[in-house]
């Protein structure tokens, strides 16, 4: 497969996307403000796909968050990709093909997970957003899919794991909700990312997407 790969996220421009897939060119688009999205989209000539999925994990409750606390995670897990889709779609609909693919989470309107109130209800809001994008224009060429892991295995995991009064507990905890045995390792949803992105998965859209190691069953 030979594309041109757009990964665009809120987080710092440092931070690179790297797909398992030779051949593709991959840019990443840094940065939540819509001018610079805005600046994103006029030096891209052309759209194969996007992928959006910064995301924020608030520990809590609802008697935890304040106000600033859902506006903040509603602002990085689902503004963003308003923001994006908003911006990118007009040119794959001008194309009339477009693949976009955002980033949900097993803890949303699939499954209740405790202390993770703001952030699931964020990421059901996700997989409302990818389902209305999907049937809004299906008939135009458009695809859109999202991808709900369960918990994966990143350098953003283990700072939240050090953060918390006893990390050796709260990686126990982590490791014993699995039932696999193991977390998942962020190349086995890249490798899901790549087949959504595929010609492989042209029949597939509006769907939400488990990759949990059974975690939700």
């Amino acid at each position: 497969m030979s594309e041109d790969i757009h990964c665009c996220s809120s987080n710092s421009p440092q931070r690179r996307c790297t797909l398992p897939s030779p051949g593709c060119r991959v840019t990443t688009a840094g940065g939540s403000g819509f001018l610079h999205v805005r600046h994103t989209r006029r030096r891209l000539s052309g759209i194969a796909w996007a992928r959006f999925g910064r995301c924020f994990v608030h520990h809590g409750t609802i008697l935890d968050c304040e106000e600033k606390d859902w506006d903040f995670t509603m602002n990085i897990n689902v503004r963003s990709m308003y923001l994006m889709i908003k911006t990118f779609l007009p040119k794959m609909l001008a194309q009339k093909s477009g693949n976009i693919i955002n980033m949900s989470s097993v803890a949303s309107s699939i499954k209740g997970v405790v202390n993770r109130c703001v952030y699931s209800t964020s990421k059901a809001a996700v997989i409302g957003l990818t389902k209305s994008v999907a049937i809004d224009f299906i008939e135009q060429g458009i695809r859109c899919n999202c991808i709900c892991p369960g918990t994966v295995d990143t350098p953003s995991l283990r700072e939240r794991i050090q953060a918390r009064p006893n990390p050796e507990q709260a990686l126990a905890d982590f490791l014993a909700r699995q039932k696999t045995g193991r977390m998942a390792t962020a190349e086995e949803v890249a490798h899901l990312c790549v087949y959504l992105a595929s010609d492989e998965s042209a029949y597939v859209t509006g769907n939400a997407h488990i990759i949990d190691g059974g975690w939700g069953l």
